[in-house]
């Protein structure tokens, strides 16, 4: 298994065709370049997987062939657009659609989960454990409490200061 995996029940990202679902739903969304669609799924799957450019160029000219989409030139960059073709196409499978974006999701989320360390994935389960177990006995100080401890971790994870600040004047 290469470094930039992330360990799990599977190493497949996706299964046949799923690849070929997300694009031509990121291009119904919105018009994009090959390399953002590249990136959007990328970030989709933590960086785990990314989609090779010898992957996305292919797809990318068998959807044109196939009237699916369209490409205009916007400074030098390719910029692939949907035909109403493609917006049949994917009204036609969008339970297949719906279906590779549910797995794309799973496994984003598969990814994410194996790629914490030990110590927190099993903080993360004791903790959902806890929360499954008080459903409908808080205390408002105690949701208070556990939702401030929540809050300084995040902001730990983003780099934030943890504490507030201290805003009381120094002593003359």
């Amino acid at each position: 298994m290469s470094p930039s995996r992330a360990p799990g029940p599977s190493t497949r990202m996706l299964t046949r065709g799923d690849l070929r679902l997300l694009v031509l739903a990121l291009l119904a969304e919105q018009p994009r370049h090959g390399y953002e669609l590249i990136q959007h799924i990328s970030e989709r799957f933590a960086r785990a997987y990314t989609p090779s450019a010898g992957t996305m160029y292919p797809l990318l000219a068998r959807f044109e062939q196939a009237g699916w989409i369209h490409a205009e030139d916007e400074a030098g960059r390719r910029c692939f657009h949907i035909t109403d073709a493609g917006r049949d196409e994917l009204h036609a499978r969008r339970d297949e659609v719906k279906a590779a974006q549910h797995r794309a999701h799973h496994r984003a989320r598969e990814i994410a989960k194996a790629a914490l360390p030990a110590p927190i994935r099993d903080a993360l389960r004791q903790f959902k454990g806890a929360l499954l177990r008080h459903h409908g006995q808080w205390r408002e100080d105690e949701a208070e409490q556990v939702a401030d401890h929540l809050m300084r971790a995040a902001a730990l994870l983003n780099g934030r200061p943890t504490d507030p600040p201290d805003t009381s004047t120094p002593p003359a």
